[in-house]
């Protein structure tokens, strides 16, 4: 796991994840490869740098998760279920974050390049907000302020924006500064989906994973390059 320490400006991946999600029930402990869907999850954001990586979930899923997360490194938080603008604002305050990357469980085949490009250009211009438009459907992660984003949690009241964490951000740009460029030529393939969210993504997930498995390289097997490549060897031929 990469990790580095940097106290006066704390940057943390919060992971957001839930055991009872609605159209795939229980997704995130769906065995991959023999382990469940979180702990791919995990082990591809561990390849991010970051001081800090925490799991924040409801409280009922606390004691499904906790063995996944403890064995990815992970913090792990329980707070509200349904606004989980609140609950990654909790962890922000617990741990006195200063930027966070924002993951969630049903994204195995998030791009790290991408990632790590992206918030270091974020940090390197201070945005509130940053994101890659176009990447594939569940390949990128969001970067964010978290001063901006407790701001956002005192000022919303619509349940969209708790519910979904960064939209009242990146809906504000006369209030925050915002970082949404088009994903760069390599990277942009918005046609393909990778998220996991239904039975037919998460059969998906498993062909794509073990066709990922050949890559002899467990780091380059997270880098987009390489996904697209397989992705498209496998499914558009």
């Amino acid at each position: 796991m990469i990790f580095k320490k940097n106290e006066n400006n704390l940057t943390a991946i919060i992971l957001q994840a839930r055991i009872d999600s609605t159209r795939l029930p229980g997704k995130a402990l769906l065995l991959l490869d023999g382990k469940p869907l979180l702990f791919h999850v995990m082990q591809a954001l561990n390849f991010i740098p970051a001081d800090l990586r925490v799991l924040a979930c409801p409280a009922d899923s606390l004691s499904s998760f906790e063995p996944i997360a403890k064995e990815c490194g992970f913090k792990i938080y329980g707070g509200p279920k349904e606004d989980v603008l609140e609950r990654f604002c909790q962890v922000i305050r617990k741990y006195s974050i200063k930027r966070l990357i924002r993951a969630t469980g049903d994204n195995p085949f998030v791009f790290i390049d991408a990632a790590i490009e992206l918030n270091k250009k974020a940090a390197s211009v201070n945005a509130d907000y940053a994101g890659f438009l176009e990447l594939p459907y569940g390949a990128g992660i969001e970067s964010v302020n978290a001063k901006a984003l407790l701001q956002a949690n005192e000022k919303s009241i619509e349940p969209f924006d708790h519910e979904h964490v960064c939209p009242y951000l990146y809906n504000n740009p006369d209030i925050f500064k915002i970082n949404r460029p088009s994903a760069p030529k390599k990277w942009n393939y918005p046609d393909i989906r990778l998220t996991v969210d239904t039975q037919e993504d998460f059969d998906r997930a498993i062909f794509l994973y073990e066709a990922l498995k050949k890559e002899p390289n467990e780091k380059i097997r997270h880098n987009g390059n390489t996904i697209i490549k397989i992705y498209n060897s496998c499914f558009n031929k």
